[in-house]
């Protein structure tokens, strides 16, 4: 069984090495240069900004997952995109050992969840093409393209595409 939490601070550097791991397996599908941001946003310490929610998926006592809450108006992407007025889904990761187990659905359901109770009518994500499964998630959860906050964050053709789903 899944259960869903805050994550603690001992747990940190284990999880942005278990983004990195789940990540990896686009490396080869994307340009070297894009991998290295995109290996680098998914490693740092953003999730430690004031107001970030980090969340954890934990089976049998291991940390399986995780997800970043963003707050509102926080400039989650450093000035790629305009601050949003509603919660920002980054970082979404699930180990490529504990997949299809509902980890993922588990995170974001948590973090729509958490919105609908901070009384936010949206909440928001980005993602790119070349991240199949995570889009057809999205997509199948009711999240809806706001191509208007799409990104090009290393102007190499691959856009950072922009979701959002009503949780009122």
């Amino acid at each position: 069984m899944i259960t869903i939490r805050q994550a603690l601070p001992s747990e940190k550097a284990s999880i942005r090495k278990q983004r990195i791991k789940s990540y990896e397996e686009h490396a080869k599908q994307i340009p070297p240069g894009h991998w290295e941001a995109l290996k680098s946003a998914v490693s740092s310490n953003a999730d430690e900004q004031e107001g970030v929610e980090l969340i954890v998926a934990v089976e049998e006592g291991e940390v399986i997952g995780s997800v970043a809450l963003f707050p509102a108006k926080l400039d989650a992407y450093t000035g790629l995109v305009d601050m949003l007025d509603y919660p920002e889904i980054r970082m979404l990761a699930v180990d490529p050992q504990a997949r299809n187990k509902g980890a993922a659905k588990a995170l974001i359901n948590e973090c729509i969840r958490r919105t609908k109770e901070s009384g936010l009518p949206y909440i928001g994500l980005h993602t790119a093409d070349f991240m199949e499964a995570a889009v057809r998630l999205y997509e199948r959860l009711g999240f809806e393209r706001m191509p208007q906050f799409d990104f090009e964050p290393a102007n190499d053709g691959i856009i950072v595409k922009a979701y959002r789903l009503s949780v009122t």
